[in-house]
């Protein structure tokens, strides 16, 4: 498996991390996060498959994404990452750290999607296809303000719609992922969830605005039986868009966890 096309940021020699994004999103959107939280640490942040600049071919499923994420980071990481992972992201993180334990130091996840009802995830997908572009720019923020980016500052979703929002063949817009690719990861987060290996450090922040929760309270207890004392969760008033909303609690985790 090749690797993904991959956003780079920080000094070469900066401690690792792996910023894996959700559905919908794209490496790049960790540039603002990594530039002022974290600038001493090399921040690897690559487009999933169907998504941003990597490939659009299929496979799009776990499997796919997984082999896809250990070749990047063993491409671009001098030891073992911590991996900072949000939504979708978050169930990746999971399924790398039991492939590769090595490559894995720790899990930082950000209102990880693990557990969702299968219902909700239905309705995701049906809507999706459904309203699957835009008339322009406008229309594409109101949206997003409509829902999880309710309370981002204006000016992140602006830089967003700069570099994710692109113009289709039939005059309308959307976002920069393969329509496919993203129906297929709604389905892909209903399969059983998967438990990181134990002895790992895990620390996740759940958006309690989120209902019903993308981290289903289950599993939570799954992953206390599973990682006992390795394992923090921490609950906040925020919307889904976690990284966005409260980056100075993400930053002061991720400097601790390096």
């Amino acid at each position: 498996m090749s690797s993904l096309h991959t956003h780079l940021f920080g000094p070469a020699d900066g401690p690792p991390i792996l910023a894996i994004h959700g559905v919908t999103g794209y490496g790049g959107r960790f540039r603002r996060w990594s530039q002022t939280q974290v600038p001493h640490a090399r921040v690897i942040a690559p487009d999933l498959l169907g998504h941003g600049h990597s490939s659009w071919t299929a496979p799009w499923n776990i499997e796919a994404q997984v082999d896809a994420l250990e070749a990047t980071a063993r491409e671009h990481a001098n030891g073992p990452v911590l991996v900072l992972a949000h939504s979708y992201g978050g169930l990746l993180s999971v399924h790398l750290a039991n492939q590769a334990p090595d490559l894995v130091k720790g899990l930082l996840l950000l209102d990880p999607a693990i557990g969702a009802r299968r219902e909700q995830l239905t309705e995701y997908a049906d809507w999706f296809v459904e309203h699957h572009s835009y008339r322009d720019r406008d229309e594409a923020f109101a949206d997003k303000k409509s829902e999880a980016w309710a309370d981002v500052p204006d000016e992140i979703l602006q830089a967003e719609l700069d570099e994710h929002f692109v113009e289709l063949p039939d005059g309308r817009f959307f976002w920069r992922f393969s329509p496919a690719a993203l129906i297929t990861s709604w389905s892909e987060l209903a399969r059983p969830w998967a438990l990181p290996p134990a002895g790992i450090t895990a620390t996740v922040l759940v958006a309690d605005k989120v209902q019903p929760p993308y981290f289903n309270p289950e599993y939570e207890q799954a992953l206390r039986e599973r990682l006992g004392d390795a394992l923090t969760v921490a609950h906040l008033d925020v919307n889904h868009m976690v990284l966005e909303e409260r980056p100075e609690v993400v930053g002061e985790l991720a400097r601790e966890l390096l």
